[in-house]
């Protein structure tokens, strides 16, 4: 289907693939994966015939129809559905021919092949596949003018899948889709009866929707077959094995380089001793796949935590102008809480941030902040509106005017750009790096809330590895709002949905909520026969359950809270107490902190045993619960 052979292709000297091989055959679905940067995009656009390769070839099976995702999305006053009917050319052209073809002969051909190629269901189809990205039948009728970039290149993915060219090619399709629109684009893949090919950062969507992985790192690329997770395995494996070969031939040539150390000077071993030295200049080094250090994602929590509630939103409504999107919000945000916000694009999730972080205000009822409340924001529009002429150092110097070159530059570190960065513009910078750029600006001054609107867009997995680490460590308040369920299964302990005009706190699991999405999206739903419990009931079930012992988790978490802080008091206790010349200095001090720590040691004790009786009341709850 697809044959790339020792494939070589340079960026302004710098090789970014070196005798790359890689086959793809009919039918398989791959993944192409790798760290930003190592020229995916790149491949791509030498597949597609754009640029040309320094050396090598890239084959392709003859008269195969290539499909891609173009960047210039349909923006006329065509209608969404004219529009993904308009991307199947040849049933376009036979249509149009058998309405003026006038040979008996010619018109049954013309309906023969119309019938081949399914063109009576072509509109339903269509629909099926809009619908399953998100449009709803009004919408499909609306011209694509009428949406937003995003939803535009919705409808050139859909206008894509509908062509079914023999090989499609997808450079990170689910990034603007919501979890809903992936959902469906995964199950799409799997039954898709084409080739794929497609770069994606989404550990969920690889590890569901693709066959094999193509693993590109140091211009080479490796076909793996199976999703990402068994690909993980197998990299790791094979790292482990070379290391193992790699000691085994070092331990040989340490020996061979002491046999020809001892005896080279010895006229009976001399033959030996040259016979070593020659199987030492002729030993290669064996290559492995040494793990990339991964830059630091640095997200600065707030140094004192604010009483709770941080935000409340009283019999709240918002909207814009006189249109109301929101109605009836009765939430709070406290200090420590990490909440995932879910419900398809459209539905209201960005109006709510911006009622978050008071950007738009209330139409109705009231939105408490704390005065106190500092926010970071990341969004998609703000990585976009970066000032594409200042580099990240120029940054730094407008977030500290008044600091000297070494501070500015120490700060600059902790930024996970690296020193070449430093000093690039904006505008020359990846997506990748321009996230991180972003992510250190939008922590400078260490927010008691951070509101991130699809986060992951840019980052490549390791990164988003590295962002959940971040997020981990962060020790202020999340709302997540992302299409990547594997960031919010390991940042969130919340979940609200947005919903029928409203937001509401979801009790159900992830795992629930795509089940929910699947079923719902099922087009052949059937009268169900009662066989006990449905999996509603048993998700309700499940739900009711958390939400009754919810307090003792809570309880618990608080308690390990307080430990944290009393065991961090201590630290700073014991740091003071070092400092030499303490009691010279202030002997009423020293005493003071020698109480002080006496106590607090006192309460650690309590907070422990106290902890440790509500963690195990909450495991017991929960064990009982079966949850």
């Amino acid at each position: 289907m697809l044959h790339i052979n020792d494939l070589t292709y340079r960026i302004e000297g710098r090789p970014l693939f070196e005798q790359a091989t890689l086959a793809i055959d009919q039918g398989q679905k791959v993944g192409l994966v790798g760290r930003n940067g190592t020229g995916k995009s790149t491949l791509f656009r030498l597949i597609k015939g754009e640029i040309g390769a320094d050396d090598g070839a890239i084959t392709m099976r003859q008269n195969m129809r290539l499909g891609c995702v173009d960047q210039e999305v349909p923006s006329g006053p065509e209608s969404l559905m004219e529009t993904v009917l308009a991307a199947d050319t040849e049933r376009v052209a036979l249509m149009s021919e058998a309405e003026t073809a006038t040979d008996p002969m010619r018109i049954a051909q013309i309906h023969t092949r119309l019938g081949d190629i399914d063109a009576y269901t072509a509109e339903a189809r269509a629909g099926s596949i809009l619908s399953g990205l998100g449009f709803d039948g009004p919408d499909q009728l609306r011209p694509c003018a009428d949406f937003s970039g995003g939803w535009r290149m919705r409808v050139a993915l859909a206008a894509m899948l509908f062509a079914q060219p023999d090989m499609l090619l997808l450079d990170e399709p689910t990034n603007y889709l919501d979890i809903e629109g992936a959902l469906w684009l995964e199950t799409h893949i799997r039954k898709y009866r084409g080739t794929i090919f497609v770069i994606s950062h989404d550990r969920d969507f690889l590890n569901t929707a693709v066959t094999h992985i193509a693993h590109l790192q140091y211009g080479k690329m490796t076909m793996y077959a199976g999703n990402y997770e068994r690909f993980q395995r197998r990299l790791a494996e094979r790292n482990r094995l070379d290391m193992a070969l790699i000691a085994k031939q070092e331990d040989e040539r340490r020996k061979l380089e002491a046999f020809v150390t001892r005896f080279k000077a010895k006229a009976s071993k001399a033959k030996q001793a040259q016979s070593r030295v020659k199987r030492l200049e002729k030993m290669e080094p064996i290559a492995t796949l040494v793990s990339e250090p991964i830059a630091p994602i640095d997200l600065n929590g707030p140094e004192r935590m604010l009483s709770p509630p941080m935000v409340r939103f009283d019999e709240a409504a918002l909207g814009y102008g006189e249109t109301t999107i929101l109605r009836n919000l009765n939430l709070t945000v406290d200090p420590d809480d990490r909440i995932g916000l879910l419900g398809r694009n459209g539905e209201g999730k960005s109006t709510f941030a911006k009622g978050l972080l008071a950007i738009l205000k209330a139409q109705e009822g009231r939105i408490r902040a704390h005065r106190k409340m500092r926010v970071g924001y990341f969004a998609q529009h703000e990585v976009d509106a970066l000032n594409e002429s200042a580099s990240a150092y120029d940054h730094v110097v407008e977030l500290m005017p008044d600091a000297t070159e070494a501070e500015r530059r120490s700060r600059l570190a902790q930024f996970g750009l690296g020193a070449k960065n430093a000093e690039t513009p904006a505008g020359d910078l990846s997506g990748g790096e321009k996230a991180r750029l972003l992510f250190s600006l939008i922590g400078f001054h260490k927010p008691h809330l951070l509101v991130l609107d699809e986060p992951t867009n840019h980052l490549d997995i390791d990164s988003r590895e590295e962002l959940v680490r971040a997020l981990n460590n962060y020790s202020g308040a999340v709302l997540l709002i992302s299409h990547d369920r594997a960031l919010l299964e390991a940042t969130t302990d919340r979940l609200w949905m947005v919903n029928g005009g409203t937001v509401t706190p979801y009790e159900g699991t992830l795992d629930d909520y795509r089940e929910m999405q699947v079923e719902r999206a099922r087009p052949d739903k059937k009268p169900k026969v009662d066989t006990g419990p449905s999996k509603a009931d048993e998700r309700k079930a499940r739900a009711d359950a958390r939400k009754a012992i919810a307090p003792l988790k809570k309880k618990a978490a608080t308690l390990e809270r307080d430990l944290d802080k009393a065991t961090a008091t201590i630290k700073s206790i014991d740091a003071e107490l070092a400092e030499p010349g303490l009691f010279d200095r202030d002997p009423e001090h020293a005493v003071q902190l020698g109480i002080d720590r006496g106590l607090t040691a006192k309460r650690v004790d309590e907070l422990e045993n106290q902890w440790l009786e509500a963690l195990a009341a909450y495991e017991a709850a929960e064990q009982d619960a079966d949850l």
